[in-house]
């Protein structure tokens, strides 16, 4: 379960953000991008953010940007930084590319092997909690209680295409940055928006 709140303020916000960073993604094309969706995952510590948003294009393609929010720097990881933001609740937030920090390798990871799904968002409005509908749905492959190989560290990003793996730990992930384009692995994770499958997302090698 994930709290949002719901009346804070990001400055700059994730698409600022975003806008800034993508140009330097080859990737990525040029122009303005539009949010279409979002899923996230817990971490078990309750430390970090992590979240993963679908942008379109100007020219339709749908790109995946895994995020993760931190409230101090990640050691070695100033590479994958995308920018720093001022969180009107939470104060000065780090946020990084998610395929640099191993929060999200670790969360990616557990939600395909263990057959998991995207984290249930909630608000708190009047001291209750009310549970935000998600707009798309993301699902592991593999089983519950399938066991997870521990992640400690990303010790390589290769991001030069439309498929970016990460590897870290004992196991490599492929994340696909351009939604559609061919993912494998001997475990994955799809999502699909409304009546809409996008197919394989990520999958672990």
């Amino acid at each position: 379960m994930g709290l949002v709140h719901y009346t804070a303020t990001l400055a700059p916000t994730k698409q600022e953000l975003a806008e800034a960073w993508l140009p330097s993604r080859p990737w990525a094309p040029d122009g303005p991008i539009e949010k279409v969706a979002e899923y996230r995952f817990d971490d078990p510590a309750g430390e970090v953010g992590v979240e993963t948003i679908l942008w379109r294009a100007a020219d339709g393609t749908l790109l995946q940007v895994p995020f993760s929010y931190r409230g101090s720097p990640l050691e070695g990881a100033d590479s994958h930084l995308v920018g720093t933001t001022e969180h009107s609740v939470l104060g000065k937030r780090w946020v990084y590319d998610g395929c640099g920090d191993p929060v999200w390798a670790e969360t990616l990871t557990t939600a395909i092997l263990t057959g998991g799904t995207q984290a249930q968002m909630v608000i708190e409005r009047d001291g209750e909690l009310v549970d935000v509908p998600a707009r798309m749905q993301v699902r592991g492959s593999g089983a519950a209680g399938a066991e997870v190989p521990a992640v400690w560290s990303v010790s390589s990003v290769d991001d030069d295409g439309p498929i970016t793996t990460v590897k870290v730990g004992p196991v490599t992930i492929a994340i696909a940055r351009v939604v559609g384009r061919p993912v494998s692995g001997y475990a994955t994770l799809t999502g699909v928006i409304g009546d809409q499958d996008l197919g394989v997302l990520a999958a672990v090698r």
